[in-house]
């Protein structure tokens, strides 16, 4: 199972509303994840195998993080274009 944290500047309504996106598409694509949503200035604390964000909070994470970045925190075309092939990877290994 991986274990995936959406990061937005609040931690409440862009990356919730992103988190559960994700898990909608990783259930429609039969990939186990755990998913939380949480505030840039916690995130760095957190332990997981992918953050997911907009590219705003990308310099946050180390280079060592895998960190996928997303255009939109609402649209769900756009967030399987920019996530699904990462969660897939991710979860073949």
């Amino acid at each position: 199972m991986l274990k995936v944290v959406t990061v937005c500047g609040n931690g409440i309504g862009s990356s919730l509303m992103l988190k559960l996106k994700i898990e909608e598409l990783a259930k429609e694509n039969g990939i186990e994840i755990q998913a939380e949503s949480i505030d840039s200035g916690n995130a760095l604390g957190k332990d997981a195998d992918l953050f997911v964000t907009v590219k705003e909070f990308a310099s946050i994470f180390p280079k060592e993080q895998k960190v996928a970045l997303v255009r939109s925190y609402m649209s769900k075309k756009k967030i399987k274009e920019d996530v699904l092939p990462i969660l897939k990877e991710m979860s073949e290994k």
